[in-house]
Parts: C-alpha cells; sequence; structure tokens
C-alpha cells in the first residue's frame, strides 16, 4: 500500500473513531441518563442551588471532586484491562467504583445505566458486553465501547465528562430553572474547569482514588424520599 493511501486510510479511522465518540455521548443513546439529576433535584429543593452561579458551583464541584477523582481515573484503569482482556481486572474495579457511590440511589443509576447500555452494545455485536452485565457500572461499558470502536483514551474521558455536564446543565435548566442562554455559560465554564483538572485525574495513583462529597451524598439520599420529584431515583 503506498503512503497517500495509507494517510487516507488513517484519517478514515480517525474520522470514524471521532463519529464513534458523538454517538456513544449522543443524548440519543438509549440508556437513560436523562432520568437522573443525582442529587441536583434535593440540592434545588433544599436551596443550596437557586440560580446560575449556584448552579455552575454545584455541577463544578461535582465533577471536580467526584468524577476527576473518582470516574477518570477509573476509566484509565478499564480501558487497558478491556484492550487486555483481563476481566479480573475490569471486575475489579467496576467494584470499586460501585462501592465508591455515595448513595445507594447513585449505585442503582450506575447499575442501570450500565445494563442498558451493555445491551446496546450487545445487540451492536460487542460480545464482551455480555461480561459481569447484570451489575456493571456505566463507566465500564463506556470504556468497553470506546476500546471496541477505538477511540482515544483522552478523548474518551473528555467525552465522559461532557456527557455527564451536559445531563447536569439540562437537569438544573428544568429545575431552577435557568433560560438556555445561561446553561450555555454554565457549559463554557464548565469546559474551562475540565481542561484544568483533566490531567490531574488521568495520572493518579491507585492509593489517591477517591472523593469526598458529604452534600452529594445526603442530597442522593433525601432525593429518595423528597415529596416531588421530576428525576428518577
Amino acid at each position: 500500500m503506498n503512503m497517500p493511501a495509507i494517510i487516507t486510510m488513517t484519517k478514515m479511522q480517525n474520522r470514524t473513531a471521532q463519529l464513534r465518540l458523538w454517538q456513544l455521548i449522543s443524548p440519543a443513546l438509549p440508556v437513560g441518563a436523562y432520568a437522573y439529576s443525582q442529587g441536583l433535584e434535593t440540592a434545588v429543593d433544599e436551596g443550596w442551588v437557586n440560580d446560575e452561579p449556584s448552579a455552575a458551583k454545584w455541577i463544578a464541584g461535582v465533577m471536580v471532586n467526584s468524577l476527576l477523582r473518582v470516574d477518570i481515573p477509573v476509566l484509565v484503569r478499564f480501558y487497558p484491562a478491556w484492550q487486555g482482556d483481563d476481566l479480573k481486572a475490569v471486575n475489579y474495579w467496576n467494584e470499586v467504583l460501585l462501592a465508591m457511590r455515595e448513595s445507594a440511589e447513585l449505585r442503582e443509576e450506575d447499575r442501570q445505566m450500565g445494563q442498558a447500555l451493555a445491551r446496546l452494545l450487545i445487540d451492536l455485536g460487542c460480545e464482551q458486553a455480555d461480561f459481569n452485565r447484570l451489575s456493571c457500572s456505566f463507566l465500564s461499558q463506556f470504556s468497553l465501547a470506546a476500546v471496541t470502536w477505538q477511540i482515544p483514551l483522552m478523548d474518551t474521558a473528555s467525552g465522559y465528562l461532557w456527557t455527564w455536564c451536559e445531563n447536569q446543565v439540562a437537569a438544573a435548566v428544568k429545575l431552577v430553572p435557568l433560560g438556555q442562554t445561561a446553561g450555555q455559560r454554565i457549559l463554557g465554564h464548565l469546559i474551562e474547569v475540565m481542561n484544568e483538572h483533566l490531567e490531574e485525574g488521568l495520572k493518579l495513583n491507585d492509593d489517591e482514588i477517591g472523593g469526598v462529597l458529604p452534600g452529594l451524598a445526603m442530597a442522593s439520599a433525601w432525593h429518595e424520599t423528597q415529596y416531588s420529584r421530576l428525576f428518577r431515583s
């Protein structure tokens, strides 16, 4: 194969991986992410979040102290485990991740979305998704999809954070409520926070993984018995 043909094939592979990432983070992905607020609904009900600045602060705080200290470093472990078909490591980090969720509601959300994504991946021909699919986390299946579709690790991490931020902002727009422009300003702020902290999360050692979010834990636990709710427990 001549050099121009190799370059063309490489560009096509890169473009395909990028499009697959868009598929994976699309709101149309049938995993039910839109149904959850991750404690934000209770934070609004309690008055902790009541305007654009407080919504931006809450979402950024959860991202920095939870996703970037738990999810992203665990993603770094999932990725090579799936590449090497190391199912023991996949199972270990899946259990670690679920154990670090701050409430029963957050654990069940993770499992339910993970099971939904596993079913989708199986339907799309990914046989590995059948492994431990009844107790898998969403992140374990998200990373499997990324490996299967040859999406680079950094792009996978950025995409995972983006789809979480987008869902949280969409929830805030409904709950506070906020205007669409305010939602876009918050997303712009979250992009800056993401760029500032992402590499830190990618480089954490095993013994550094973990976050402490008592406000999120309480909000999520209280949400299970909140009098009036838009979002699922």
